[in-house]
């Protein structure tokens, strides 16, 4: 059982990329030591619960978001926590993966099978269909888990909430790639690089009929606004042209992907 005497003993780099998975993956408002999640790592890693959640808010504090909005946490992230974030910024899916590794190894030792849950909770998506042709089993699964992973970031950092309509409903949202799986193999597990949209809107984006700016406003396609007399199609997705969009708790949209997607579909010169 973990004392508060273990809990003071300094973090190696294997807990803290362990610690990162899970602060990856849980909403904002559910980083306290009651979290089942973290009372079962703080059982895998001999730590207090309390311990695991002080962890999780210090990761917070050097999330520029939650900065900004007034939320910085503890303020005591140590000299590891600075350096695996910083990590984390310059090459997202290489630290990602390294955390999720870290993560699985102590379930598995523990008789948990994580990966089974993640793929429980999210079905295949279209953009993982597309890729099936070629691939071993093995690889699609892993295919799988990776992107449920994105979706659970994505999900956590925005509470389920499509950022466009406000819709708020785990089963109707979807984690929507900003620049494709296909076209960054960089930052596919990265939630700067994911949008939260319910299933019409995540379509609409997907299809270049909607895009969201760099300066997080949605601009909707000529092509949709010579439908204008539809009016689901007003109510919808022409109410929301130049609307800004609702911004996450954490890990905001990266403006440099956003450009990305509106140069791809002719919203910017």
């Amino acid at each position: 059982m973990a004392t508060e005497a273990t809990a003071r003993v300094n973090w190696t780099r294997p807990q803290t990329l362990a610690a990162l998975h899970i602060y990856l993956q849980l909403p904002f408002g559910q980083l306290h030591q009651r979290n089942p999640k973290i009372k079962q790592l703080a059982q895998w890693i001999g730590r207090t619960p309390g311990s695991i959640a002080l962890k999780l808010v210090n990761l917070a504090s050097l999330d520029p978001v939650i900065v900004a909005s007034g939320r910085s946490g503890m303020g005591n992230a140590s000299a590891l926590d600075k350096q695996i974030w910083n990590e984390l910024q310059a090459n997202w899916d290489a630290v990602a993966l390294d955390a999720a590794a870290e993560y699985e190894r102590l379930a598995l030792r523990n008789g948990v099978q994580a990966d089974q849950e993640l793929l429980e909770e999210a079905p295949p998506s279209e953009e993982l269909l597309a890729l099936e042709e070629g691939k071993t089993r093995s690889a699609l699964v892993q295919v799988r888990v990776n992107q449920a992973r994105f979706r659970k970031a994505v999900l956590a950092s925005y509470n389920a909430t499509c950022c466009i309509s406000g819709l708020q409903h785990e089963k109707l949202v979807i984690a929507s790639h900003i620049v494709p799986w296909s076209e960054d193999t960089k930052n596919r597990l990265n939630p700067q690089n994911g949008l939260c949209l319910s299933a019409l809107h995540d379509r609409a984006y997907d299809q270049g009929l909607i895009t969201v700016m760099p300066d997080f406003k949605v601009r909707v396609s000529p092509k949709v606004k010579a439908t204008q007399g539809d009016s689901f199609i007003t109510e919808s997705l022409l109410r929301f042209d130049q609307q800004p969009i609702r911004f996450p708790d954490r890990f905001g949209p990266a403006p440099a992907f956003l450009e990305w997607h509106a140069r791809r579909f002719g919203f910017m010169a």
